[in-house]
C-alpha cells in the first residue's frame, strides 16, 4: 500500500493522462500525413509500418532520455510540415533517394546543433514576443475546437461543461474528465468503433540510400528548413515561455544524430514538438513544473508503444472520431494560450511588438514556403526595434 502511494505522488494519475493525450493529439492528427508521404515515395505496407516503428522508436528513446537529463519537458515528435512536404513534392522519388535525403537533412540538423547558431538566435528572442508566439501557434487548436461545434455541438459541449466543472471542484483532473465524458458519447452515438482494430506487430525495413542531385535539392534542404523553422523553434519558444532554459544545441545534436541513424527504416524527421509540447507544459501536467519532464516521459513511452505496434496505427487512429481529437486539443490548450497572452501583453513597453508577432503568426500565412511563425518573429522583432525606447545616458 506504501508502495503504491509514492507511486501515485511520483507518478500522479494528471501527469500520465496529459503525456498520454500529447501523444494521442500529436499522432491523431497527423498520421494520415504520414502514410500519404510514405505512399507518394512508393512504400508497400510493411514499409509504411517501418516509417512508424523507426519514428516511435527514435521520438520515444530521444523524448524519454532528453527529459531525464534535462529534468525539463522535452517533447518532440515527427516532422508533420515535413511530412507534407514528402507528401506533395515526393512524387517520382524513390524510396532509395529519399532516405538519402533523410540522411543529408539529419546531418544537416547535427551541424547546427554542434555549431550552436540556432541557439544564439532562439535566446535572442524576447520574452514578450516567445509568448506572443506561442499564443499565435496555438491559436488555431482553441478555434478549431468551437468550430467544431458547427458538425458535433453537444460532443464538444459535454466536454468542455465537464472540463470546466472539472477546473472548480478537480482541477488536476479536469482534462481527464473532458476525455472520460467525449469517450462515453462517442460510444454511445456509436463513433467510437475499435471492433477494426487489427492487432500486429511492426518490423523493421531497412532500405540502402542512394545519391540523387534532384533528391536532395527538392527534398533534403527543404525538409531540414521546413522542420527547423516550424517544428524546432515553435517547439523552443514553448519551452522558453513556459521559464524552461534548456539549452537548444545539444537537442539539436541528438535528435539529428538520432534521426540519422533511424533514416533507412523510414525515420524522415524527428524534432521538437511544437503544438502538443504545451500539454505537457501546462499545470494540468502537474502542479510542481519542476516535476512536469515526467509527462513527456510518459509520452515517449507512448511513442514507444506506438512503433512496436505500428502495423495497426492506421485501424487505431481510425477508431477515433475527429471531432473528439479536436476538442480534447483545445481544451488541454486553453491554460497555455491564456498564460502566453497574459505573458506576451504585460509589459506595455513590448505591448505592441508582441501582438504584431501574435496576429502575424495567428494569421497562418506562408510567403515562400516558411511558416507564419518566422514572419511573425521577423514581425515581432521588427516592430520591437523601431518602438523600443532608448536608455537615458
Amino acid at each position: 500500500m506504501q508502495s503504491r502511494q509514492q507511486l501515485r505522488t511520483a507518478l500522479p494519475l494528471s501527469t500520465l493522462v496529459s503525456g498520454g493525450i500529447t501523444t494521442l493529439v500529436g499522432v491523431a492528427s497527423s498520421a494520415a500525413i504520414v502514410f500519404q508521404a510514405a505512399r507518394t515515395l512508393g512504400a508497400d505496407p510493411a514499409e509504411i509500418a517501418s516509417w512508424i516503428l523507426a519514428l516511435g522508436a527514435g521520438i520515444g528513446v530521444t523524448s524519454i532520455a532528453l527529459s531525464l537529463r534535462y529534468r525539463a519537458p522535452v517533447v518532440l515528435a515527427w516532422s508533420t510540415p515535413g511530412a507534407a512536404l514528402l507528401a506533395t513534392s515526393g512524387q517520382g522519388t524513390s524510396m532509395p533517394e529519399a532516405v538519402g535525403a533523410f540522411l543529408l537533412a539529419a546531418a544537416l540538423t547535427v551541424l547546427v546543433g554542434i555549431t550552436g547558431w540556432f541557439e544564439r538566435a532562439v535566446n535572442l528572442i524576447p520574452p514578450a514576443i516567445a509568448s506572443a508566439l506561442l499564443g499565435g501557434v496555438l491559436l488555431q487548436f482553441g478555434l478549431h475546437m468551437f468550430t467544431t461545434m458547427q458538425t458535433q455541438f453537444w460532443l464538444v459541449l459535454a466536454m468542455l461543461a465537464g472540463y470546466l466543472l472539472g477546473k472548480r471542484w478537480l482541477p488536476r483532473y479536469a482534462v481527464l474528465i473532458a476525455l472520460v465524458i467525449g469517450v462515453a458519447l462517442a460510444v454511445g452515438q456509436g463513433s467510437l468503433r475499435f471492433d477494426g482494430v487489427e492487432f500486429a506487430l511492426a518490423t523493421p525495413v531497412p532500405t540502402w540510400p542512394s545519391w540523387s542531385p534532384h533528391a536532395l535539392i527538392s527534398l533534403a534542404v527543404p525538409l531540414f528548413v521546413i522542420t527547423m523553422t516550424s517544428q524546432n523553434l515553435p517547439g523552443m519558444v514553448t519551452l522558453r515561455a513556459h521559464g524552461y532554459a534548456t539549452p537548444v544545441s545539444p537537442i539539436l545534436s541528438w535528435t539529428g544524430a538520432v534521426n540519422f541513424v533511424l533514416a533507412p527504416l523510414g525515420c524522415f524527421g524527428i524534432s521538437l514538438a511544437a503544438i502538443t509540447a504545451a500539454l505537457c507544459m501546462g499545470p494540468d501536467a502537474h502542479e510542481d513544473p519542476a516535476q512536469r519532464y515526467k509527462a513527456s516521459v510518459v509520452s515517449g513511452g507512448c511513442y514507444l508503444l506506438l512503433g512496436v505496434f505500428g502495423a495497426m496505427l492506421g485501424s487505431l487512429i481510425a477508431a477515433f472520431p475527429l471531432a473528439l481529437i479536436t476538442a480534447l486539443a483545445g481544451i488541454g490548450l486553453l491554460d497555455t494560450i491564456g498564460g502566453s497572452l497574459a505573458k506576451a501583453t504585460e509589459d506595455p513597453h513590448h505591448r505592441t511588438a508582441a501582438l504584431i508577432a501574435f496576429l502575424v503568426t495567428a494569421s497562418g500565412v506562408t510567403v515562400f514556403g516558411v511558416a507564419s511563425v518566422c514572419w511573425g518573429l521577423l514581425a515581432g522583432v521588427a516592430a520591437h526595434l523601431i518602438t523600443r525606447q532608448r536608455t537615458p545616458a
